[in-house]
């Protein structure tokens, strides 16, 4: 909607920027407060969908049980595309509140907890915060989660966004296009890179063993995880906004080991192979700082990119025509069939 992202994460909170994504224009401060009280309305759970995820597998992925827990709420009411766009807005809204709390959930029955309910009077990154450690956040955190959320929450037409815009252009509903964005979002070479790389910075472990194997990987062409973009060839433009975050959050906790570790990688590999990080690379071990497990990243990047998702969805149901590509047939020639006997 041409805003530079990186205004948008300076001078807005999230709540601003998923208004933005769903009307097209940024709140005023009148329009802010309706649309916090409508989705602060919506995020608690019913208690039968707290029975279905109580009896998810603790050994399950939480991109997994995310995705279960959203097809799951399509089953709640009878949805078709095509319908009014007022009713898919609200769909629309509905997940945006209550991805948190299916996220959030899940994560204290995972850990043996018990559930916390959502509050109305803290914002959506508190929220979700209070939900998941019992606690509201300290504003360094709070703050630094929503800047991450206002970077991961749309980005053109990634392997996600596409996912979720052809499953809208069959007339399907919401929730199925969602499902299907949370599918191709699990992967590590889309949403599932932050995990990833947060692992490779675990298995480096140290600043003082950085330089050293990340010259090894190289050697060894090892896939570099958080590195390169098929569209960002010099830079991805929000990474400079979440170092900040990053740098912010070390002196913050008083740890500076991540830090210091993604800046010797970047060093070399910027130098070595001409590639740059992606918002993958400071995320990652900025949420780690905030108290995340590794297993939350990339539900932490749906609860953001739900509303970019959306946005999506409506603007294909508006205009919609049926995404079918074509392929390249590379196998061998016309032939005839042989009856079995003669095989």
């Amino acid at each position: 909607y041409g805003y530079p992202v990186q205004d948008l994460a300076r001078h807005c909170t999230f709540e601003e920027v998923a208004y933005l994504l769903a009307n097209g224009e940024l709140p005023s401060r009148a329009q802010l407060s309706r649309f916090r009280r409508a989705e602060r309305a919506l995020r608690e759970i019913d208690r039968d969908h707290v029975g279905v995820i109580a009896r998810f597998s603790r050994a399950a992925h939480p991109m997994d049980t995310l995705r279960t827990a959203v097809s799951y709420l399509g089953t709640r009411e009878v949805a078709w595309g095509g319908e009014k766009p007022a009713t898919d807005k609200r769909r629309a809204m509905a997940l945006l509140a209550k991805i948190p709390t299916v996220m959030a959930t899940d994560y204290r029955f995972r850990n043996a907890k018990r559930r916390i309910r959502p509050r109305d009077d803290l914002s959506f990154s508190e929220n979700f915060c209070y939900m998941c450690f019992g606690r509201k956040p300290a504003p360094e955190v709070a703050r630094a989660l929503d800047t991450s959320l206002i970077l991961y929450a749309e980005h053109g037409f990634n392997a996600s966004t596409f996912a979720a815009r052809v499953v809208a252009s069959t007339l399907s509903d919401i929730y199925s296009a969602v499902t299907a964005a949370i599918g191709a979002l699990k992967g590590p070479l889309h949403g599932g890179a932050n995990e990833a790389g947060m692992h490779m910075l675990g298995e480096i472990g140290t600043p003082a063993r950085a330089e050293a194997w990340i010259r090894g990987a190289i050697e060894r062409k090892r896939l570099i995880m958080g590195f390169g973009h098929r569209v960002y060839r010099t830079g991805d433009s929000r990474v400079p906004t979440m170092n900040k975050c990053l740098e912010d959050l070390s002196a913050w906790k008083g740890d500076d080991r991540w830090l210091r570790i993604t800046q010797t990688l970047a060093r070399v590999v910027i130098a070595e192979k001409g590639i740059h990080p992606n918002l993958d690379f400071p995320s990652g071990p900025a949420y780690d700082l905030m108290g995340f497990d590794i297993d939350l990243f990339t539900p932490i990047f749906v609860m953001s990119r739900i509303t970019g998702w959306s946005a999506h969805y409506l603007e294909q149901i508006a205009d919609n025509r049926l995404i079918r590509p074509l392929s390249a047939y590379t196998g061998p020639p016309q032939r005839k069939v042989r009856p079995l006997a003669r095989r």
